[in-house]
């Protein structure tokens, strides 16, 4: 039996968008029903540990240029989800937190997308998450030497 030709990294990712692209459309689906946008729900579900985050770093964990997410975060803090105070220890810097409010709209539509979020066999979920953590430690690994 013939050996199959070695994986292209273009096959790759044509896979990882392919997947990425079905996911966000299922999840949109459910979120829409509450009005909440995609960058909406990344911003919430970073802020929900409620720990508080720079704006920096929250821009830096959802995939938005800092002038995007300001406009978003002030949209979240016009509706009472999400509030902007001043960092304590440097004043420079603030600090985004989710609002009662904000928390329980988090606490609702992240149970309505996993209640809806489809299920693969037992075990996938983990080894895929450890198969992309990997892929993102290698990429991330491979940029950090080719910058040296």
């Amino acid at each position: 039996m013939p050996t199959p030709p070695p994986r292209q990294p273009q096959d790759l990712m044509q896979l990882l968008t392919r997947a990425e692209r079905l996911a966000a459309r299922r999840l949109q689906t459910v979120l829409d029903e509450d009005g909440c946008s995609l960058d909406s729900w990344r911003v919430l579900a970073l802020l929900a540990d409620g720990e508080g985050h720079y704006m920096t770093a929250v821009a830096e964990a959802v995939f938005l240029p800092p002038p995007t997410l300001t406009k978003l975060v002030d949209h979240l803090v016009d509706q009472n989800l999400v509030y902007r105070r001043v960092d304590p220890l440097d004043r420079r810097r603030i600090l985004a937190h989710l609002t009662p409010r904000g928390q329980s709209y988090w606490r609702r539509i992240s149970r309505e997308v996993r209640e809806r979020w489809p299920v693969m066999n037992d075990g996938d979920d983990e080894l895929l998450r450890g198969l992309l953590e990997r892929l993102v430690d290698t990429l991330d690994g491979a940029s950090a030497e080719s910058a040296r």
